[in-house]
C-alpha cells in the first residue's frame, strides 16, 4: 500500500544494521507539524567487538536476536502503551550487515503479522538524514545533507521527504573509516572515531602535513583512503617512539578528515545556492567539525542543524520518525505479505 496519508498513528521503529539495536515508539497527531518521540532504548555493542578492533557480524546478528525483544517491551512499557496500540512497524531495510539487517526485519514482520498491522522497510541513511527532525530546532526543506556515518559519506541536496539529489561522496574509505582505521593504527581502542578525538585535544593539528584528497577539485566526491595511508607511514616513521608522537597525530588526522568535510560543505552550499545544512551521522557528533562548520557557515551566511549527540549514532528513534513523516506524506510502502528482505547494498538517491 502506498500512498495513503495517516494523520493519527503509533509507529514502531527498529534498527538492527550494525552493532547498536536501537527501538523507540513515536507518535503523529493532527496539529502537530512533526512527529513526537514518546520513548526509545538502545543497546550498543561496542564493548562486545572491542575485543576483535571492529564490528564482527556474526556475533552483531546473534546479539541482536537477545536485545530486541527486551528493548520492544521495554519501550513500550516507558511509553504506557500497549503493542495493540502500535498502528505501523517501520525497520531498518538497509544498508547495512545483512544478517544484523534479518533480524530487526524478521522481528518487525512477526510481531506486525501478530498484531495484524502493517510494516515498513525504512533506509537507513533517511532515517540519519531526517535524525535533526527529533530536535527542539529542526531545519526546514530545501537543505544541503552531510551524511557521515562509519561506512557513509555523502552529500545530499534534499529538496523534501523523499527528494534526495546525491551531489557526491566518497569513492574509497568514509570519514567514519578514516577515524577508525587511523586510530586502530595509533593503537587506541574501538571504537576508533571517538578515542582519536579525545587524544587528538593533547596534539598539535599542525604537526603533520597530512594530505586532503580532492580538497582542491571542483566536484564533491571524498576519498580518504590516501589519508589513511598517510598516517601508516608516520606511525612506521616514528618507530619505537610512537607513543610520544601518538597525539600529535591523532590531532593532525582529525584536522584534514574535518577540513575536508567542512569545504566540500560550504561548496556544496555555493553550487546549490542554499543556506541550510544538516549534518547527520556518528562523525557528525565530533567536536572539532561542529566548531568549524558552524564558523565557516556563519562567514557565508548559511545555518548549521545537527541531531543531539544520542541522535547521531544508529538509534530507533530516527528510523521511527522517518516512516512517520513518510506516512504523513503518503510515500511509504506499507505492506502486509510480511514477506520480507533486506537490501544491504541500498542507494539513498534511488528512492
Amino acid at each position: 500500500m502506498k500512498g495513503d496519508k495517516l494523520t493519527q498513528m503509533l509507529i514502531l521503529g527498529i534498527e538492527s544494521s550494525c552493532d547498536e539495536t536501537g527501538v523507540a515508539l513515536v507518535q503523529t497527531e493532527e496539529g502537530l507539524v512533526w512527529p513526537r518521540l514518546l520513548a526509545q532504548h538502545l543497546h550498543t555493542q561496542a564493548a562486545m567487538h572491542e575485543a576483535f578492533g571492529g564490528v564482527v557480524p556474526e556475533l552483531a546478528s546473534r546479539d541482536h536476536i537477545r536485545r530486541v525483544i527486551p528493548l520492544v517491551e521495554q519501550v513500550m512499557a516507558s511509553a504506557q502503551q500497549t503493542l495493540s496500540k502500535i498502528d505501523v512497524v517501520a525497520f531498518t531495510r538497509g544498508p547495512g550487515l545483512a544478517g544484523a539487517l534479518l533480524v530487526g526485519a524478521g522481528t518487525a514482520c512477526a510481531l506486525a503479522a501478530s498484531l495484524g498491522k502493517p510494516v515498513v522497510g525504512i533506509h537507513h541513511l533517511e532515517g540519519h538524514l531526517l535524525s535533526p527532525f527529533l530536535s527542539d530546532d529542526p531545519p526546514e526543506f530545501p537543505f544541503v545533507a552531510l551524511l557521515v556515518t562509519g561506512g557513509h559519506t555523502q552529500l545530499m541536496r534534499v529538496q523534501g521527504i523523499g527528494q534526495y539529489e546525491l551531489l557526491g561522496e566518497t569513492i574509497d574509505d568514509a570519514a567514519g573509516e578514516a577515524f577508525d582505521k587511523s586510530a586502530k593504527l595509533l593503537g587506541l581502542g574501538y571504537p576508533g572515531g571517538p578515542a582519536l578525538s579525545a587524544l587528538a585535544n593533547q596534539g598539535r593539528a599542525d604537526a603533520y602535513a597530512f594530505p586532503r584528497p580532492l580538497l582542491h577539485q571542483s566536484h564533491l566526491d571524498f576519498s580518504f583512503a590516501g589519508l589513511k595511508t598517510a598516517v601508516l607511514t608516520q606511525c612506521k616513521k616514528s618507530g619505537e617512539d610512537l607513543p610520544l608522537h601518538r597525539a600529535d597525530i591523532a590531532a593532525s588526522t582529525q584536522a584534514a578528515i574535518v577540513d575536508v568535510l567542512v569545504k566540500k560543505s560550504l561548496r556544496a552550499l555555493s553550487q546549490t545556492g542554499l543556506k541550510r545544512l544538516v549534518v547527520a551521522g556518528g562523525v557528525g557528533a565530533n567536536k572539532l567539525l561542529r566548531q568549524q562548520l558552524n564558523a565557516s557557515a556563519k562567514g557565508v551566511g548559511a545555518t548549521v542543524h545537527y541531531p543531539e549527540a544520542e541522535w547521531c549514532t544508529d538509534n530507533g528513534a530516527m528510523i521511527a520518525m522517518a516512516a512517520a513523516m513518510r506516512l504523513q506524506k503518503g510515500l511509504a510502502e506499507l505492506d502486509t505479505t510480511y514477506a520480507f528482505d533486506v537490501l544491504p547494498r541500498w542507494p539513498l538517491a534511488l528512492m
